[in-house]
């Protein structure tokens, strides 16, 4: 049951806060994604329910610009990828010599599902027909490119197989509908407006991952998980499609206010309903599944909360 059903729910969210934290930046990513609807969601909510704090959502390259503007204080709150920010968090792979160790998390919000799309007439009906063609593999700095790169190499294949191109979702859309490229990624959460605008216009058909594919992709990536993308998510989508999906956690810097943290988390999960509203992907924005799924430390805000609410929190999760 919803942490929004206890008693207490909303009785003590409006809370004055330092003047210091009056605004807020919330970093996303574009605006095809889902990042910036929950982003402006959330930002709408802190607006509403939070005196004294003033949030807005900013269009960003995603998970792994997201990290750089968290480090930098250029940003308050970041959406990104589990594996971008546990990568940050420990400087490893694409953080290589560049660990961000003041990452904190406040949350796991929903799970990406990693989707791979084509025109229906194509003769691309899995990863390894992508050789020799041409495909987006998202847009530059994104958690897209990385999960693609991951489940690829997982599985031999290596960007001089094809010919990468670098689009955000909208340009990954419009270039597979006017035929500039044979299949795009998308890593986000299903279903998504760029895909669904994409699948009212055209035929399209949805790539799913044999049994073999997927186990290789789980041995490269511990964050990794199987997902099964319903059969109706997009038009044309008869049968349901396995792929692959990761973690979304909605991450602030170690030295965010205490006080702004736990009002921040409280908010999220006691007015979930509001989020869902924005977009169902929220409806995997509950304290369980933050409690599986994030890949780093709790801010100490936030750890407050989930000690009130009587949530069983693993070590990992405490520093």
């Amino acid at each position: 049951m919803r942490i929004l059903k206890q008693a207490a729910a909303v009785a003590m969210l409006a809370v004055a806060l330092p003047a210091s934290a009056q605004q807020l930046s919330i970093a996303t990513g574009g605006t095809g994604g889902v990042y910036y609807p929950i982003g402006g969601g959330f930002a709408e909510m802190i607006n509403k329910h939070i005196d004294g704090a003033k949030a807005t959502a900013e269009v960003t390259g995603a998970s792994v610009e997201n990290m750089g503007l968290i480090m930098r204080g250029d940003a308050d709150l970041a959406l990104a990828l589990a594996d971008t920010v546990y990568q940050a968090y420990t400087g490893t792979d694409n953080f290589e010599g560049r660990r961000i160790d003041k990452i904190r998390a406040l949350a796991s919000v929903y799970p990406n599902a990693v989707q791979l799309v084509t025109l229906a007439g194509s003769d691309v009906h899995s990863i390894a027909d992508l050789k020799g063609k041409r495909v987006s593999v998202g847009a530059p700095g994104s958690g897209t490119e990385l999960n693609v790169r991951a489940l690829l190499e997982a599985n031999g294949i290596d960007y001089s197989d094809f010919t990468p191109q670098r689009f955000n979702f909208n340009e990954t859309a419009d270039a597979i509908r006017d035929g500039d490229i044979d299949a795009g990624f998308w890593s986000v959460g299903p279903p998504t407006s760029s895909i669904l605008n994409l699948a009212a216009t055209r035929d399209v058909r949805l790539i799913g991952l044999s049994e073999e594919e997927l186990a290789k992709a789980l041995k490269e990536d511990p964050v990794f998980a199987p997902y099964e993308l319903a059969a109706g998510t997009y038009d044309g989508m008869d049968e349901a499609v396995q792929v692959i999906s990761i973690p979304n956690v909605l991450v602030v810097n170690a030295d965010m206010d205490e006080e702004l943290a736990y009002q921040l988390t409280k908010l999220l999960f006691e007015k979930t309903d509001e989020l869902i509203a924005v977009h169902p992907a929220a409806n995997n924005t509950t304290v369980k599944f933050t409690m599986d799924s994030t890949p780093v430390p709790l801010h100490p805000g936030a750890l407050r909360y989930f000690e009130e609410v009587g949530a069983e929190i693993p070590d990992r999760l405490r520093l």
